[in-house]
């Protein structure tokens, strides 16, 4: 389980919009406002920028013991960097912009549900369930 990045005592609920230091309270992140920097890898300006990304192990993550069967195999996600069509569709700025709502917002669920009637992101989500999970071919079509 993860820890403030500020104090080191209480679990993070919070993630710096600038750097993604994960922080417990207002207190903490007000400690931390004034020491931020954004990491110089934050921004992707160019789609070229995520080839060349450094995996990390996802260990530590945010689900829960309970909502392990929720949990994408590390090996599978990796399959997401070496799409062209998903290179493809992160060229949308639009999208971008979305997916960095969705990751700053408190209420992930709410924004989740008005983000799915955005047809570029339901082609997003598409794409990456159909990476992840290639559709099984029925013995009948073969």
């Amino acid at each position: 389980m993860k820890i403030c990045g500020v104090c080191e005592e209480q679990a993070p609920k919070y993630r710096c919009p600038i750097c993604d230091l994960r922080y417990c309270s207002v207190g903490c992140y007000k400690k931390h406002k004034g020491d931020c920097k954004a990491q110089e890898s934050g921004s992707v300006s160019s789609i070229s920028e995520v080839e060349g990304i450094t995996w990390q192990n996802p260990k530590d993550d945010i689900l829960g013991e309970d909502e392990a069967s929720d949990r994408v195999p590390f090996e599978k996600l990796k399959l997401l960097a070496k799409s062209e069509e998903l290179k493809s569709l992160l060229c949308n700025p639009h999208l971008r912009q979305l997916l960095l709502t969705i990751d700053r917002a408190e209420d992930k669920e709410n924004i989740m549900k008005s983000a799915m009637q955005e047809p570029i992101f339901v082609e997003f989500a598409d794409r990456c369930l159909q990476t992840v999970e290639p559709p099984v071919k029925d013995i009948a079509d073969s």
